[in-house]
């Protein structure tokens, strides 16, 4: 098991960016994806980024190209940077950690409580 907090988010005008933490209670060099999943209101769960245990990263589409994930082992943290933001980008955003293989396919793993990221125009 593994508690996750998040941390970073806030209100910003569109253009802006942001950078989530998330502070894991363990080590994360064994969990085998690192993620950030966002929820708008009235909308479905979308992943928006993972990072697997060899470092390499996924994005969804809408995100390609303006977010990193990114992990500090040492720290057990993980990171979210956000440039170019979009007021299609308000949401609830959660950190999440998978022990599964691969990660976010079979499960959602464990989830943080979220921070909200808000984008005017």
């Amino acid at each position: 098991q593994v508690q996750l907090v998040e941390s970073g988010g806030g209100s910003v005008q569109t253009g802006g960016s942001l950078r989530l933490s998330c502070a894991a209670s363990r080590g994360i060099f064994d969990i085998n994806g690192m993620g950030w999943y966002r929820q708008a209101q009235g909308k479905q769960r979308e992943l928006v980024a993972v990072i697997d245990q060899t470092d390499r990263t996924n994005y969804a589409d809408s995100v390609k190209g303006r977010f990193t994930i990114s992990r500090d082992i040492a720290k057990n943290m993980v990171y979210l940077q956000m440039n170019n933001l979009k007021p299609e980008d308000t949401a609830v955003y959660y950190c999440a950690a998978d022990f599964e293989w691969p990660p976010f396919t079979n499960s959602e793993g464990y989830w943080g409580q979220g921070t909200q990221v808000t984008v005017s125009s």
